[in-house]
């Protein structure tokens, strides 16, 4: 089976057959630098407001997203005509290297769920952590031959270990789509905890829509109890709000492209057709979701994408600094990794909404960060200037433009968290007063931050030093926040 699905994938990758007719997406991202530059040079050569033209263009760029996003889920929660149930099997695939800290936990949370999994699958990518005492010790399993599957757990038939040698989590992936014998697979990550109903919720999608061929749960992130995870996991719960609620929008477009692979299902024969995983990308799960939207185009299959918002998770995100950069370092590496691959699809109207709409915008959205420094970079240097010389001409219309933004942001952000709760029914670590100073706050923290390591992930693809950052698991601790 995995030679039939590297077959199937070195056919369709257009990592190994490079896109002819590429100069939209080309000409997209030529416009976009050569508008930055163009830009930020302002800041050089004019004296007004003008100066901060590389600002005002991120802060109207970045408002318009919001009015978008806004449009397209006012009649969020609503129901949706779908056809009879169908019963389909479904298998988790939980890829796991060094991961002995959390898999019980996230293993027990499968077992608890109101409608168990036909299967799962522990694909242990060659740990030399203590995941095989894990296995033995609360499983009962016996470590199998290396590149080979266990029998059933003694205590629960469902589980079965997948020993496999070092080769990374979209390689575990692959070798056990060949080895879920199910309808639909769910990929859980080994730090991923489902909530109760979670699996039921992406199991009836699945039901319900034949042409469902692809899903992604909810996440909230949670981080440790320290000062900085509390920190951390308060700027990145309100962060993944606004995101899953982006990702419902473009759903409502038909053009969702970003899943995430900590919880996401994949109805097994749409995997299969388009062959599974791309080992070389850093981002595996948002890689996929183009050929798969490239191959239900080029074929007429009508295939649909959606953000089940009752399949609830909690994962576990950075808490430091340098995790969490290294993290957004590998996040846009492999973004921009995919965005060249499929620079073909980008403007192409073959694709309809997702090459008109989304993957322009993606293009546009490679060098927002770049935008954002320069931004932030020359407001800090209007202001050195102005101390040293007394003119605030340009300084004022700036913070001007800045607090108009924020309270943008911040009415957003408050609706946002109606939308949210009516969404997913979900509203723990979500408060009118955390709304309130993370509109504040974000611009001149969280925000750079999340710009720096997205430069740095420039910088990762440019070089090609594409590495994936080791992460140090705890144990599984309880969600705060502030």
């Amino acid at each position: 089976m995995l030679s039939t699905l590297t077959r199937t994938f070195d056919a369709l990758s257009p990592r190994l057959n490079p896109p002819q007719r590429a100069w939209r997406g080309m000409a997209i991202w030529g416009a976009a630098v050569a508008i930055f530059i163009l830009l930020f040079a302002q800041g050089f050569i004019r004296t007004g407001v003008g100066a901060w033209a590389v600002g005002i263009v991120y802060i109207m760029y970045d408002t318009v997203l919001l009015m978008f996003v806004a449009r397209q889920t006012h009649a969020i929660g609503a129901a949706r005509v779908l056809a009879e149930p169908t019963r389909v099997r479904v298998g988790v695939v939980i890829a796991a290297y060094n991961e002995a800290a959390v898999l019980e936990a996230t293993i027990e949370a499968l077992q608890r769920q109101d409608v168990p999994p036909d299967l799962i699958i522990i694909a242990d990518d060659g740990s030399d952590d203590d995941t095989a005492g894990v296995l033995g010790r609360v499983y009962g399993l016996t470590a199998p031959t290396l590149g080979t599957v266990s029998a059933p757990a003694p205590n629960d038939r469902t589980i079965r270990w997948l020993h496999l040698p070092r080769g990374g989590k979209a390689r575990a992936l692959n070798i056990a789509v060949g080895l879920v014998d199910c309808d639909v697979l769910v990929t859980v990550d080994a730090d991923t905890l489902l909530e109760p109903g979670a699996l039921s919720a992406m199991r009836t999608a699945f039901e319900r829509e034949p042409q469902l061929a692809a899903a992604t749960g909810v996440l909230r992130p949670t981080c440790p109890p320290t000062l900085s995870g509390r920190v951390f996991q308060w700027f990145q719960t309100y962060e993944y709000v606004r995101n899953f609620l982006s990702r419902y929008a473009w759903m409502e477009a038909h053009s969702l492209l970003l899943i995430s692979g900590a919880f996401a299902g994949f109805r097994r024969e749409a995997l299969l057709a388009i062959g599974g995983f791309d080992p070389e990308c850093l981002v595996e799960d948002y890689e996929v979701m183009h050929r798969l939207h490239r191959f239900s185009v080029d074929h007429c299959l009508g295939w649909e994408v959606r953000v089940i918002g009752a399949a609830f998770a909690t994962t576990d995100s950075p808490a430091t600094l340098m995790t969490f950069l290294r993290q957004r370092r590998r996040w846009f590496a492999g973004f921009l990794q995919t965005q060249l691959w499929n620079r073909d699809m980008i403007g192409n109207p073959k694709y309809r909404t997702l090459g008109m709409s989304m993957l322009p915008v993606k293009a546009l959205d490679t060098v927002q960060p770049l935008y954002g420094l320069a931004a932030f970079g020359l407001l800090i240097a209007f202001i050195v200037v102005g101390l040293k010389t007394g003119n605030f001409n340009i300084i004022w219309p700036v913070l001007i433009a800045m607090l108009v933004k924020i309270l943008i942001d911040l009415g957003w952000l408050l609706r946002s968290l109606l939308l949210y709760k009516r969404w997913t029914g979900q509203t723990e670590g979500l408060s009118v007063k955390g709304a309130l100073l993370a509109a504040v706050v974000e611009p001149v923290t969280f925000q750079l931050l999340r710009h720096a390591g997205a430069a740095w992930g420039w910088w990762v693809f440019l070089t090609g030093r594409q590495v994936w950052g080791a992460n140090v698991r705890v144990a599984k601790h309880e969600a705060v926040g502030l």
